[in-house]
């Protein structure tokens, strides 16, 4: 797997405000904390997470979805792509995502980098 130095952000200018950077916390049960909530994706929830936990998301049934895709890419240690449309919190949600693990150790996953995209975004 990758590490997160591999990764460099100028590189994903073109997404960057619609990336998710998360650690991957192992602790019974598994947590994230989101490092990093692209621009773009905090304006369309109404919400920032960067520097707060998954568990501070409020919208809980899009929030339910995000933790499993997390937990899915940490347990397999696997990207995942999706493509989804879907009603959470009562709001239609179309949208495409890659969920990317990375490792400092190249072992387990303790970075997860995301991309998702709105239907009808650039």
């Amino acid at each position: 797997m990758p590490s997160r130095a591999d990764i460099d952000p100028l590189d994903l200018r073109f997404a960057i405000g619609n990336l998710i950077l998360v650690d991957a916390i192992e602790a019974e049960p598994l947590q994230f904390r989101i490092r990093l909530h692209g621009t773009n994706l905090s304006e369309r929830m109404d919400f920032d997470l960067t520097g707060k936990m998954l568990d501070e998301m409020p919208l809980v049934d899009f929030r339910d979805r995000i933790r499993q895709s997390f937990a899915t890419v940490v347990t397999t240690k696997k990207p995942l792509h999706a493509q989804r449309d879907q009603i959470f919190d009562d709001r239609p949600r179309r949208y495409e995502t890659i969920i990317l693990p990375l490792s400092s150790d190249d072992v387990r996953v303790d970075v997860i980098l995301c991309g998702l995209f709105y239907d009808g975004q650039p």
